[in-house]
């Protein structure tokens, strides 16, 4: 099976991850962010967080969304000190975070022994403009590797910019990333290497990963989340020619 999916908390089932056995760490967690004030970051749900009022859906909330900034940081490290070791030497680690949590989440990279190596853009073209403010309208990919970047191991070209409109038909995440985004990310792991996402909610990383012949271990904290994971994926390998499906015989 080119996937697997652990489910549990992202810690717990990390310490049990062998040495050395993944190739690039690529994953989204939870920002713990979304509000001004520590009451408006850990006394809302991640639905009231990212979610516009007027949204016409009812997609479930997911766990983990309501720590300090103080225990966020600690959690972030420890966390991402368990991927370091579970990483191969020149491996990588592509973290999404967004404008608030980007300081911290560098802070984190470093504190857990990766070298830092610099950030990436989403975009997102159809976020809403916000009057008498900026258009805040990217997230954002902090990236790192396991000692020296071993540019011969994957010699590959990114792009440090990416541009692409949240899913909003069929979206089964609050915040889904979406596929074509995430097939660019998978690249920068080796051809057949094995990517991890302690994060997997709906599991778009996994898919991409096996769109482009990647192996696949995710961890989910939410059932709910975890199924639908394990649906999408699944639906994948039975896919031809990137995700759409061959005539029926």
């Amino acid at each position: 099976m080119p996937y697997t999916l652990h489910r549990g908390d992202a810690l717990s089932v990390l310490s049990d991850i062998p040495d050395a056995s993944v190739d690039a760490l690529i994953t989204d967690p939870p920002y713990n962010s979304g509000g001004r004030t520590s009451s408006e970051r850990t006394g809302r749900t991640a639905k009231a967080k990212y979610t516009a009022v007027d949204a016409g859906h009812q997609l479930a909330n997911f766990p983990g969304e309501n720590r300090d900034q103080r225990s966020y940081g600690y959690w972030l490290s420890l966390l991402l000190t368990e991927s370091y070791r579970a990483t191969v030497e020149s491996g990588t680690a592509l973290v999404f975070t967004d404008w608030r949590q980007l300081p911290t989440t560098t802070d984190a990279l470093q504190a857990a022994g990766w070298t830092w190596r610099g950030i990436a853009s989403w975009h997102k073209p159809v976020s809403r403009p916000q009057k008498g403010r900026l258009k805040q309208s990217c997230e954002y990919i902090v990236w790192g590797t396991k000692g020296p970047v071993d540019a011969n191991r994957n010699p590959v070209y990114l792009p440090g910019l990416y541009q692409a409109s949240q899913p909003r038909k069929d979206r089964v995440h609050i915040t889904q990333k979406p596929v074509e985004v995430m097939q660019e990310l998978v690249k920068i792991c080796p051809e057949a290497g094995t990517v991890l996402d302690p994060f997997t909610g709906s599991g778009s990383t996994g898919v991409a990963a096996l769109r482009e012949g990647r192996q696949f271990v995710g961890i989910e904290l939410s059932d709910h989340y975890a199924d639908i994971a394990e649906q999408r994926m699944a639906h994948e390998l039975t896919q031809d020619d990137f995700g759409l499906a061959g005539p029926e015989e």
